[in-house]
C-alpha cells in the first residue's frame, strides 16, 4: 500500500453576512465581506501547490440554504482551478446548506462529487493507483437528529477508507446534537481517517486513526477567535501526517488590559497601543475585542476622554494598514474579567445561570416598557437580533460581576 494526500476542510460558510460590522471604514468592511472567499482561494491554492490527490469539504460550504449566486459562482471558479489540475473534490452538505433549500442552481464541474441524503460510498483511484473508499451523506433538511453513523458500513476492496461526517459528538454540549456520534462509534468502523465538520473549533478527537475537526476556514464573529484554516493530510499504511494551514484573512482576537499601573490618559493610551500591536498579524487583518480594567484616574477630564477620544485615537491610522487591527468592541470597567469556566467548577448555580442566559429569548418582552413609552415610540427603533445579543452579553457580564463581588 502506497501513500495518499488530501485537503480536509469544513464549514466554509461562503458569503457569510458578517453582521454588525457595517460601521467600519468601507475598505475594511469590503475585506471582511470577502474574507470567506479569500480563505477559499488559499484552500484551492494549497491543494494545487501540494499536488494533493483529492479535497474533502465536510459540510456547510454555504452560509444559508438559499446558496447565493455570488457564493456559488465564486465556489465554482475555485473548483474549475482544481479541475484543470485533475484534483477531485468530495463534498457533503450540512445543516446550513442542506439539500432541501431553495436556490438558483449553478452547475459544478465534473471533478466535484456530492454525497446524497443517504450514506453512500464513492470510489477513487488516485493517479498513483491507490484505491480510496469515501463514505458520507448530505443533510436532506436542516435538522438531522438520528444516528446516521449507524449507516456507515466499511466495504472491502480499498487501500484506504475515509469517513466524512458533518455532526456533533454526543458528549458535546455547546451545539445542537445533529447526527450524534461518539468517538467509540467511529473507532469501531475501522476506517483510516474521519473527516469531521460542524464544530467551528479545531479539535483532534483521536490520533490513531485520526478523527479530526478542522474548524471553519474563516472566523465570522468574536466567538470564533484565533487562527482558522484546514489540514493537509498524508496517509501511509502505518502513519498519518497532518499539516495545519492557516486560511483566515481576518482574525478575531481578544485582549485584556490591566490599567492598575496607569496614572494618566497617556499611560492608558500607551497600554492600549501596546496591546494592539501585540495582536497584529502579518498579511492579515485583526478584529479586536478590547477590555480595559482597573482604571484609577483621578482627573475627571481624563476619565471622560476614555469613553470617546481614546477609541478614536486607537483607530486613527488603522484604516490605511494592510495588517490592520480594528477594535470592534471596547469595554471599559473597574473590575477584572471573570473566568466563567472556573465559576462553573466553583458552584453548580453558575452553570445553570449560564445555560439560562444562553437560551434567553425574551429580549423584546424585557424591552417592551421602553418601546411603549411615548418618547420610546417616537424616537427608538427596535433592536436587530445582533444588537439584542450584544445587550444580553453585557447584562450577563454585569450580573456576573455583581455576583462575584457579593
Amino acid at each position: 500500500m502506497g501513500k495518499i494526500s488530501f485537503i480536509h476542510a469544513a464549514d466554509l460558510h461562503l458569503d457569510s453576512p458578517m453582521v454588525g460590522l457595517k460601521h467600519m471604514p468601507g475598505n475594511i468592511f469590503t475585506r471582511v465581506k470577502e474574507s470567506t472567499f479569500t480563505a477559499l482561494k488559499k484552500l484551492s491554492a494549497a491543494a494545487i501547490d501540494r499536488q494533493v490527490d483529492f479535497v474533502i469539504l465536510a459540510g456547510d460550504l454555504f452560509d444559508g440554504e438559499d446558496r447565493s449566486l455570488r457564493a456559488q459562482s465564486r465556489f465554482r471558479k475555485e473548483m474549475l482551478k482544481l479541475a484543470e489540475k485533475e484534483i477531485p473534490v468530495y463534498i457533503v452538505h450540512g445543516n446550513h446548506d442542506h439539500l432541501n433549500g431553495s436556490w438558483v442552481h449553478l452547475n459544478m464541474p465534473d471533478n466535484v462529487h456530492m454525497f446524497h441524503s443517504e450514506v453512500e460510498t464513492k470510489v477513487l483511484r488516485t493517479k498513483s493507483g491507490e484505491i480510496v473508499h469515501l463514505y458520507g451523506f448530505s443533510y436532506a433538511t436542516r435538522h438531522v437528529f438520528e444516528r446516521k453513523i449507524d449507516d456507515y458500513k466499511k466495504i472491502e476492496g480499498a487501500d484506504y477508507h475515509i469517513g466524512i461526517l458533518h455532526a456533533n459528538e454526543s458528549a458535546g454540549t455547546d451545539h445542537d446534537n445533529y447526527a450524534p456520534f461518539s468517538v467509540k462509534d467511529l473507532l469501531q468502523k475501522a476506517f483510516d481517517y474521519w473527516a469531521l465538520g460542524h464544530i467551528h473549533k479545531r479539535a483532534i478527537l483521536s490520533e490513531n486513526p485520526p478523527i479530526i475537526y478542522p474548524g471553519n476556514i474563516q472566523g465570522r464573529n468574536k466567538k470564533e477567535s484565533g487562527s482558522k484554516g484546514f489540514y493537509h493530510v498524508t496517509l501511509t499504511d502505518n502513519n498519518a501526517k497532518m499539516d495545519y494551514i492557516e486560511a483566515s484573512d481576518i482574525i478575531w482576537e481578544e485582549a485584556v488590559i490591566d490599567a492598575t499601573s496607569a496614572s494618566s490618559f497617556h499611560d492608558i493610551l500607551h497600554l492600549c497601543q501596546t496591546a494592539i500591536n501585540s495582536v497584529r498579524k502579518d498579511q492579515a487583518g485583526t478584529l479586536l475585542t478590547l477590555f480595559l480594567k482597573n482604571i484609577q484616574l483621578d482627573d475627571y477630564r481624563e476619565k471622560r476622554s476614555l469613553d470617546g477620544e481614546l477609541l478614536d485615537l486607537l483607530l486613527e491610522d488603522e484604516k490605511d494598514e494592510d495588517s490592520f487591527v480594528w477594535v470592534v468592541d471596547f469595554n471599559i470597567s473597574e473590575s477584572v474579567p471573570i473566568d466563567k469556566e472556573q465559576l462553573k467548577t466553583d458552584a453548580n448555580f453558575y452553570g445553570e445561570l449560564f445555560e439560562t442566559i444562553k437560551h434567553y429569548d425574551d429580549a423584546d418582552e424585557a424591552l417592551a416598557p421602553l418601546y411603549e413609552h411615548h418618547l420610546g415610540r417616537k424616537y427608538l427603533s427596535h433592536l436587530p437580533k445582533i444588537e439584542q445579543e450584544k445587550l444580553i452579553e453585557k447584562a450577563e457580564q454585569l450580573l456576573i460581576e455583581l455576583l462575584y463581588q457579593s
